[in-house]
């Protein structure tokens, strides 16, 4: 496949109204792979190149509903694959993995995330995004919501562990049974799992012995939540209000974690993406120590999908939307967070659309996938040369975001989501 170049310069500025530390910084970035299929976690692999997963668009196999029960179902196929990015060319260099799709395509659910581990061996986990009960009655052997090690050799691959069936048999939150591990990453012999379904964090062995839960992710409790305008339309109409429901102040939404990063200090940092309504400002980054317990490192985000660390520190978190996506603006934003809490928007907009993960090479740029929601559409980018430049204060009033009033409550509580609202991907 060959790349499309595309250099662009650009300066984004961002507010974070509970803290008075605001910079922006100006960037450039190409475009080094285009045309993947709900594109998710990236890493480096031993040889150097960028390895990428595409969850796929399903296919025309057996279905599972939607975790709410209505909407659309999802339905199987064999169109995940990982891609290798090397010398500026593309190659699906893995076939025929596991997906689940909605029957556009969109809303992918397959391979999310990979890793290499010491010895350059690499792990893929694979979402699933519905109810585990549902996933072995009606699509039967599938390695859908496991950890797979895999044989690039050979294109083949072998399970090491299965978290939906964790999920299934555990519950460990006890709320709504759910599953659709998003991402991972290695830490020694260890495979540490974010579960955005089951709001959970796990830890396997690399052998897929002590398959277990560290920490389980609250609800969230929304004060004056903003929901989208009665007869919006919605792959789930449950969850669009109708126009004689009465607002209330209070409505408890799921956690919903989505990526894991290993910190400088040791700890795990866990990005949230949120539940419906999916708040704006509302989303958090967890630290969870060696007492399993989380706490809020930092917050005011909204729908972040990914966290990564460089080698000074700097934790870099990515956001799916920088509004409430029912809204349908899927700007998203890159924000770099120092280690003394200064906050720098590297990138908002300007052509960053629903990005789903990131990775840091080598060489300092920071590599995103871009448009991971879209079948066909998704992208690699590979952003660069960061220059610092002051914010001027007259800008702030315009580019804060605004407080949103009441929005009419939902006809129930949300259950835990797995994000197929308004063609949301169902990981979130």
């Amino acid at each position: 496949m060959k790349l499309k170049q595309v250099s662009i310069t650009f300066l984004s500025f961002w507010v974070l109204g509970f803290s008075g530390i605001k910079s922006a910084e100006a960037a450039s970035f190409s475009v080094i792979a285009e045309g993947l299929d709900n594109a998710g976690g990236l890493s480096f692999g031993p040889d150097g190149n960028l390895y990428v997963t595409e969850a796929g668009i399903g296919g025309s196999g057996s279905c599972v509903p939607p975790p709410s029960g209505q909407g659309d179902s999802l339905c199987y196929g064999t169109s995940g694959a990982i891609t290798k990015i090397e010398n500026g060319k593309t190659e699906r260099i893995l076939t025929g993995l596991p997906s689940l799709a909605l029957p556009d395509g969109t809303g992918g659910a397959g391979p999310r995330d990979i890793k290499f581990d010491a010895t350059g061996k690499p792990y893929v986990l694979l979402g699933y995004g519905a109810n585990p009960a549902f996933r072995d009655r009606n699509l039967g052997n599938t390695d859908l919501g496991k950890i797979i090690a895999l044989d690039f050799n050979t294109n083949s691959w072998t399970s090491i562990a299965d978290i939906a069936n964790y999920e299934l048999a555990n519950n460990p939150d006890g709320n709504d049974v759910s599953s659709n591990p998003l991402g991972f990453v290695i830490d020694g012999n260890n495979l540490v799992v974010v579960d955005a379904g089951a709001n959970d964090l796990l830890s396997v062995k690399t052998d897929g012995s002590n398959l277990e839960s560290i920490t389980t992710f609250p609800q969230d409790i929304l004060t004056n939540p903003v929901f989208p305008p009665a007869g919006t339309p919605s792959n789930e109409p449950s969850q669009v209000p109708s126009l004689n429901e009465t607002p209330q102040l209070q409505f408890p939404i799921q956690a919903v974690p989505s990526s894991v990063a290993k910190g400088p200090d040791g700890d795990y940092y866990v990005s949230q993406f949120t539940g419906f309504p999916f708040p704006e400002g509302g989303a958090k980054i967890y630290r969870i120590g060696a007492d399993g317990l989380p706490t809020i490192y930092a917050d005011g985000f909204t729908q972040l999908t990914d966290l990564e660390f460089d080698t000074e520190g700097n934790l870099y978190a990515l956001q799916y939307a920088n509004q409430s996506a029912w809204k349908g603006n899927f700007d998203g934003s890159l924000i770099k967070i120092a280690a003394d809490g200064t906050r720098t928007t590297i990138l908002s907009g300007n052509g960053l659309e629903s990005p789903s993960a990131l990775t840091i090479g080598s060489d300092g740029a920071i590599y995103v996938t871009n448009r991971g929601d879209r079948p066909g559409q998704g992208q690699v980018l590979k952003i660069e040369n960061f220059k610092s430049i002051p914010e001027p204060n007259s800008a702030l009033g315009i580019l804060a975001i605004a407080a949103l009033g009441v929005g009419w409550l939902q006809k129930k509580r949300s259950p835990k989501t797995s994000g197929q609202f308004y063609k949301i991907p169902p990981e979130f």
